[in-house]
């Protein structure tokens, strides 16, 4: 069958009888069968009844959404490069407080199409409790790995040494959130399974009214979130700086409410009573702010007047903030929804661009009017707003490129590095295998492979050790795994929880 007339179909084969749609989670991808329309000439005859009379003479074979695994590989893409030339260049490293660089897209991105994933995955659910052992067991799949690439215990790629005190363990990150809001949406989905309708009302809005308990859910985190941050009085805290040749204790002075500034807001005060202030990140954005270094937005020593919150840990995936998050995985699943209900390019289109606008405008409005910032150590609505409003433009055109106009092959090393999402996070965005490595040296741990490439091949070469570092990260990381992840695709092996 020809493609192009394969993709005017939204992803449908026409045979005799009627439709039939199945999504298939595979390999950390997901996939779509063809589905079959419940509607029937004859009212009054149960959808039942339709599926008992007629059965597909041909069984369709499955394919692949390859918009969700572009979109996934592009997240991870963009966390490798903030990651790793972020400090060659401030300006896409994530911002110091207020504000939303390149890197502070990639937590939402990733949230927004975990969500849109759930919704494939779980679009037919048999038994309940098969699917909540699933989730259960997938969410601590990935704290287990959260904590052991995150929590101080890998020290990759730089230092060769493993290990971590307990004293000074952390508790929260990427892995983590991930887990918590995968958890959340993917639970709500399961256990609303018998109220999902088979065909939606007439309507714009039929589609919210239809997962009105996903909606629920991502109402209930947001008033927990707004009310804690807005209400919940923060006192004076104290912490010990670690960093200093001696051990020495400050006092932050605050007593107050609703304070969405560095040192005294409702987010970091949670953290530091469930989690203890050294379980927190001991390097936070915060000290590149102008406050804090002259060298901001870059790093550089504190200002010898710096604040003494400056010196303090924060957690940017704590657990208030990953509250907040659960509302990228809501509006994900939405889109999820809608690639299931909506069989026309153009409805699902529309529904998209419409929602991802109105996202976008609202949370840039919130922001330049100082209602509340735009900030992603806090995890603020306006910041949900504003880059799950990018996420769905983002996504509806590689949607339109990819799946529509059938221009698959300039994204297929996306939709590699997406296929292996966790191999690519791993081994790249952690550096296990850049510490691999640099584990095998002659004579002194700088004078390894990784030492030698980056300097004899890129930043000597360039003369410039900004530009050396970026074209490093884009040839020596980005494409090296690009073209091992599409190795990998070919020989049918995938890494997946």
């Amino acid at each position: 069958m020809d493609e192009a007339k394969r993709m005017e179909e939204g992803f449908t084969t026409p045979h005799k009888g009627e439709l039939k749609q199945e999504i298939e989670k595979t390999n950390g991808g997901d996939s779509i069968e063809h589905d079959r329309d419940t509607r029937s000439n004859q009212e009054g005859e149960s959808v039942q009844q339709i599926v008992e009379q007629e059965q597909p003479l041909v069984k369709q074979k499955t394919r692949r959404v390859a918009t969700l695994d572009a979109f996934r590989g592009l997240t991870i893409v963009l966390m490798v490069l903030v990651d790793d030339a972020g400090g060659a260049y401030p300006r896409i490293d994530h911002s110091p407080w207020n504000g939303c660089t390149l890197a502070d897209f990639v937590m939402p991105f990733f949230l927004f199409i975990v969500g849109v994933a759930i919704a494939l995955a779980l679009k037919r659910i048999t038994k309940v409790k098969d699917a909540v052992k699933k989730i259960i067991l997938r969410t601590l799949k990935l704290l287990f790995w959260g904590i052991l690439l995150q929590g101080g215990y890998s020290h990759a790629p730089d230092d060769l040494s493993y290990g971590v005190d307990m004293r000074f363990i952390r508790w929260c990150g990427i892995l983590q959130r991930i887990a918590l809001v995968y958890c959340v949406v993917a639970l709500i989905e399961t256990f609303t399974t018998k109220l999902r309708p088979s065909t939606l009302k007439p309507g714009h809005l039929s589609i919210f009214s239809a997962y009105r308990w996903q909606w629920l859910g991502g109402f209930v985190a947001f008033v927990i979130y707004m009310v804690t941050t807005f209400s919940l009085y923060v006192p004076d805290w104290s912490f010990v700086d670690y960093n200093s040749d001696k051990p020495k204790r400050y006092t932050v002075q605050c007593g107050m409410r609703g304070h969405l500034g560095p040192a005294c807001n409702a987010v970091g005060y949670v953290d530091r009573q469930v989690w203890g202030v050294n379980h927190l990140y001991s390097d936070p954005v915060w000290t590149r702010l102008k406050a804090c270094t002259f060298s901001s937005p870059a790093e550089g020593p504190l200002r010898k007047d710096a604040p003494f919150w400056c010196r303090a840990p924060f957690e940017p995936e704590g657990l208030l903030s990953s509250i907040s998050a659960i509302l990228s995985g809501t509006i994900g699943i939405h889109y999820g929804h809608v690639l299931i209900h909506f069989k026309g390019h153009s409805e699902r289109l529309k529904q998209w661009l419409s929602m991802g606008f109105v996202l976008l405008i609202l949370g840039i409005i919130l922001h330049f009017t100082n209602a509340i910032p735009i900030n992603k150590q806090l995890y603020s609505f306006s910041y949900v707003c504003f880059t799950a409003g990018a996420a769905g433009i983002v996504f509806s055109v590689f949607y339109l490129l990819i799946d529509v106009w059938g221009l698959r092959t300039p994204f297929l090393f996306l939709e590699w590095i997406g296929m292996n999402a966790m191999l690519v996070f791993v081994m790249a965005a952690q550096g296990i295998f850049a510490a691999f490595v640099n584990g095998w040296y002659y004579k002194d741990p700088d004078n390894s492979l990784v030492y030698w490439i980056q300097n004899h091949v890129f930043i000597n070469v360039w003369h410039s050790e900004r530009l050396g570092t970026l074209l490093y990260v884009i040839f020596a990381e980005i494409t090296f795994w690009g073209v091992v992840a599409g190795i990998l695709h070919k020989l049918g092996i995938y890494w997946k929880l």
